[in-house]
Order: structure tokens, then sequence, then C-alpha cells
């Protein structure tokens, strides 16, 4: 039974990198050619999760056998499963409050005016990021290869270029409307810390 559990934990991990790592780069290939991909939406989305998947799940199955090899179940990758829950309560809950569509990327290649801020959207300006990074490091935690770990801090700072990205052009599209968002609504974590001036002008903003 141990064993099942151990295989299943890490085929999860591995699902979870396979889905989850390649996020920060499609949204780099909308978001840095914001206005280019809105002069072809029809092949925004195939071209960026072909150049997206295409690259870091080819790269994951690279060291597929590393990703595989087997491991005992600690305490770590328990912790890493719990994660990896958490990522999976954030795209579902993100999913039912902005939809497929929104949480794809249509709303900014089509210019979308509309502010969505209720549901986790209320309490952080970015969900499913901090569900991508949780679901990330927890992969990490069950799979326990050090290789994988110098990977996902490369993939952190990859996501926290996404998100600036993102907040650009969102602040380009929506204005003083994400202003005012951005200056309630923390980013990644639903509290801020330490002492933060009001900040009116050259803010940057959000989406999933």
């Amino acid at each position: 039974m141990t064993s099942f559990f151990e295989r299943a934990s890490r085929l999860i991990a591995i699902a979870v990198l396979a889905f989850e790592m390649p996020v920060p780069v499609y949204w780099l290939t909308l978001h840095t050619r914001v206005f280019f991909w809105r002069r072809h939406i029809r092949a925004a989305f195939p071209v960026a999760v072909l150049i997206a998947w295409g690259i870091i799940d080819s790269l994951l199955y690279r060291f597929h056998l590393e990703l595989f090899r087997r491991g005992s179940m600690s305490w770590p990758a328990l912790v890493g499963m719990a994660l990896i829950a958490f990522d999976v309560f954030t795209f579902c809950t993100s999913e039912a409050v902005m939809g497929g569509r929104r949480l794809a990327g249509h709303a900014e290649l089509a210019g979308s005016r509309e502010l969505i801020a209720r549901g986790l959207y209320a309490r952080v300006r970015h969900p499913r990021y901090l569900g991508m990074m949780t679901g990330v490091f927890g992969a990490c935690l069950v799979i326990a290869l050090p290789a994988l770990w110098a990977v996902s801090v490369l993939w952190f700072l990859l996501a926290l270029l996404s998100i600036r990205a993102e907040e650009r052009e969102l602040h380009t599209r929506l204005g003083p409307a994400y202003a005012a968002y951005a200056d309630q609504v923390p980013a990644l974590l639903p509290f801020r810390l330490g002492s933060r001036s009001r900040q009116t002008s050259g803010r940057r903003e959000h989406h999933p």
C-alpha cells in the first residue's frame, strides 16, 4: 500500500510540474506582445501553448528517468501533497470566478475593461500564481530531486517576471480602477508585509 501511494504521489507531482511550469512562459509570450496578438487572436493561443508546453514539457521529458526515480513517502512528501491540493483548490475556485476563457487570457487579447474582484480575487490579486507556486514547491518536496530544486528557483523568478508583465498590461488596460484595486488587495499573500505607503501613480497590475 505504501508503495502505491509513493507511485501515485510521484505521478501527481510530475503532472503538476508538466501543467504548471509552462504557465509563466505562456503568459510572457502573450503579455510581451499583447498588441500584436490582439491583431492575431486566433493564432495567439495555439502559438503560446506550443511555445510554453512544447519547450518546458520537452525538457521535463528529457529528465523523466530522474523524475520517476523511486523515493520514500516521508513527511516532506506529505506536506508536498497538501501544497498540491492547495494548488488544485486555487485553480478550481479561480476558474469558477473567472471562467476558463478569461483564465486562458481572452480578456487580455479582447481588451476587456471588466475588473473582477470577488472570491479569491478579493483577497489576493494573483491567486493562480500563488497556487502554482505552492504546487511546484509541493512537487519538489514529493520528488526530492536536487536538480529540480535548482530549476524551481529559476522558474520562480520567471513567474515573478510574468506577474510583473501581467500587472503592467492590466494597469494599461484598466487604468485607475485597477490602481485602486491594487492599493487595497495584496499581490500574492492575503496580508501586507510591513507598512506600505499608498502608491497612486506608476502602479502595476494583475490577473489569475
